[in-house]
């Protein structure tokens, strides 16, 4: 099975960054202790738009992909977030084919 990779966008009401930010590290808890098919789970905040996040998220396979959307700290996530949100996310899906740091 190939592995997976997901690009998420989202925009964060102005003032929610930190919140944002804690509700995340809550969701990663989860993810590290629970989730050996998710090889990279990160949050970056935009250089040029204060409010707009990055999430990128690298899966073993299609399986474990699936298996974190349905994770009790992956719903928890999706709650304490939608009050912070200043619309829809923007999510990508994609296989990696080349890259630096990871074996595809």
């Amino acid at each position: 099975m190939s592995k997976m990779t997901i690009v998420a966008k989202l925009t964060v009401q102005e003032g929610s960054n930190d919140a944002f930010t804690a509700a995340f590290a809550d969701m990663l808890s989860g993810v590290e202790k629970n989730e050996p098919g998710v090889e990279m789970y990160v949050l970056s905040w935009d250089n040029k738009h204060e409010n707009v996040a990055w999430i990128t998220e690298l899966y073993s396979n299609a399986d474990a992909l699936e298996a974190h959307g349905s994770t009790d700290h992956m719903k928890a996530f999706g709650e304490a977030i939608g009050g912070l949100l200043a619309g829809r996310p923007e999510i990508g899906r994609a296989t990696p084919v080349a890259g630096v740091g990871i074996e595809l």
